[in-house]
């Protein structure tokens, strides 16, 4: 799973989950939810991105990661808390009915590090991060 890019104007997994919460009428988590996602800021990534393509050195990879896992359940909640939803736990049946095609990327535990970037090329991400973005950008705005 490449990190959950995130920032004003973000089309990716966290406005699908806040589309689906609106839908069913709740903010879910798959079990404990205690799986994370890896998470960067655009504008962090962004300048990865030139980094990489100024410094890097050629065939090596580069990880834009600026926080290694956010539980889900956490996003579950400030997507809860945002649309004054119930936040609850599915698993099985529950989860595949709630996620739909989405419950394989739901219920992904992905820790990521980009500690050999940060110490290939000095990358240091210093925007918001995933939780505190979701409420300050626009993302119950749309």
């Amino acid at each position: 799973l490449s990190p959950s890019v995130h920032g004003a104007g973000d089309h990716g997994f966290v406005p699908h989950l806040i589309a689906l919460a609106k839908e069913k009428g709740v903010s879910a988590y798959i079990g404990d939810g205690s799986n994370r996602w890896p998470a960067v800021h655009r504008l962090d990534a962004a300048g990865l991105y030139r980094m990489v393509a100024e410094n890097g050195k050629s065939g090596s990879r580069y990880h834009a990661v600026d926080e290694t896992g956010v539980p889900f359940r956490d996003i579950a909640q400030v997507i809860g808390q945002q649309l004054d939803l119930p936040v609850v736990s599915k698993s099985g049946d529950e989860a595949a009915a709630h996620f739909s095609w989405f419950t394989h990327f739901a219920s992904l535990d992905a820790p990521s590090s980009s500690e050999l970037t940060r110490n290939e090329l000095g990358w240091k991400p210093c925007q918001t991060g995933l939780l505190k973005d979701m409420v300050e950008a626009d993302y119950f705005m749309r």
